[in-house]
């Protein structure tokens, strides 16, 4: 017999569960393994129309593993955490080398896959191979340290070990793959993080948390995340109608991505002191030019760090040398670069049209 918690989710995931999303039900293995990299630090809102589109550039595992990188850096531009995008393109070669194009269907084969981690390991061996292996997440844990009443913090060795532990045992392992779905849309509109449904929800009289007011208060969380704030001041040289970009390549945020010159301040600068900047003075003065612009106050949010600054146009009227890594473009070629949204957001803004793919 079934505990009374599989056996309510199965039911109110037949009843009542109407979340559609193009990845569900799918039995593709590359097309599930290729949701779960884009939704992992991304809202289904956001990640959809990318999963559509990657589907449409890359039908196969083949398609992806022998695509330009910059193609797919392109159509991944605006999703953030590159190092994502970094990790689908080794694990295609891996497939279509190693595998020769057949996604592996052993659990342990697949959580041995750059970018996977046990979590999507158990995402598509459930989904597209019925293997019993129950997925943990955000939602998973939530839902569980509520109907449970478990105090320990979710991010803790103990508690995570715990809420892993009872989330197996409650596993359908004859439909682990309906299951994993059912509590994982189950948290994501029922037991939501904030103001979750719990008059509508049908686990109410036995949620611990519920019955003892302690929705709000679980799950617990013991780390808290310090965030840095980095000043980065854009400076577009113009040189002859072309621009100078470079692709960042050091072991820091939006590697792979590409960028102006950059000047990274320790503070926030005005724009007398944007003027005065030796840096930029220095290239005003061995390279002729003026500032002809500068842009309002930009402002990105990383998990870790706040990025704010703002963009310097600088036409000059003598050849820059700037380094083997710095290439001269035409504005109207810019679409064909991957940026950050930083600088995305600032370029469309200037009209510059990003939204090709």
């Amino acid at each position: 017999m079934k505990p009374f918690f599989t056996s309510k989710l199965l039911a109110w995931n037949r009843k009542y569960n109407k979340r559609a999303m193009p990845w569900k039900g799918e039995k593709d293995p590359y097309k599930i393994w290729l949701s779960e990299i884009i939704l992992q630090q991304t809202r289904v809102e956001q990640g959809w129309d990318y999963y559509l589109r990657f589907i449409e550039a890359f039908p196969t595992v083949k398609h992806l593993a022998t695509a330009p990188e910059a193609q797919v850096f392109k159509l991944w531009e605006g999703l953030g955490y590159y190092t994502r995008c970094k990790n689908l393109i080794a694990t295609a070669s891996i497939i279509h080398d190693r595998y020769k194009g057949v996604f592996p269907s052993a659990y342990e084969d697949i959580l041995a896959l750059k970018g996977i981690g046990p979590y999507t390991a158990a995402a598509i061996a459930s989904f597209a191979f019925n293997l019993p292996y129950a997925v943990v997440d955000g939602n998973v844990l939530r839902v569980m340290a509520r109907m449970f009443g478990i105090k320990q913090p979710v991010d803790s060795t103990k508690g995570k070990a715990l809420l892993t532990s009872l989330t197996n045992n409650l596993l359908d392992k004859k439909l682990p793959g309906i299951y994993n779905q059912a509590i994982m849309d189950f948290g994501a509109v029922i037991c939501k993080p904030k103001l979750p449904l719990c008059d509508d929800c049908v686990m109410k009289n036995e949620c611990i948390a519920y019955n003892e007011g302690l929705v709000d208060a679980i799950p617990a969380k013991e780390k808290k995340i310090i965030k840095k704030v980095r000043w980065m001041y854009y400076i577009i040289i113009t040189y002859n109608s072309r621009v100078y970009i470079r692709m960042r390549t050091g072991k820091d945020i939006w590697q792979n991505l590409h960028e102006f010159v950059l000047v990274e301040a320790e503070s926030k600068l005005s724009n007398e002191e944007i003027a005065r900047h030796n840096v930029i003075k220095q290239y005003m003065n061995k390279y002729k030019g003026s500032i002809t612009g500068t842009s309002k106050h930009y402002v990105q949010q990383l998990t870790h760090q706040t990025i704010q600054g703002r963009f310097i146009e600088l036409t000059v009227s003598r050849l820059p040398d700037l380094g083997k890594d710095f290439i001269a473009v035409i504005p109207k070629d810019l679409p064909l670069y991957a940026f950050p949204k930083f600088i995305t957001t600032y370029l469309q803004e200037k009209n510059v049209n990003l939204s090709q793919h």
